[in-house]
């Protein structure tokens, strides 16, 4: 492709984005930002930590 067709190319996705308006929806977008409640919280618990002992804990038990 020469350079004036590639140019032409760049031009043309340029301005389509620049006409690219997406809609939002803000109320979502500020439910998911917002500070969790405390039912969210259960969802970062690792249910896995007591089943294993950690490396570290390993590493200075052999020390």
């Amino acid at each position: 492709m020469g350079r004036g067709r590639q140019k032409a190319k760049h031009t043309k996705i340029a301005r389509e984005l620049k006409a690219y308006s997406p809609s939002v929806n803000y109320s979502a977008l500020e439910r998911e930002l917002a500070h969790p409640s405390d039912s969210d919280e259960d969802a970062y618990v690792d249910k896995w930590a007591d089943e294993y002992a950690d490396e570290d804990e390993d590493e200075l038990e052999k020390a």
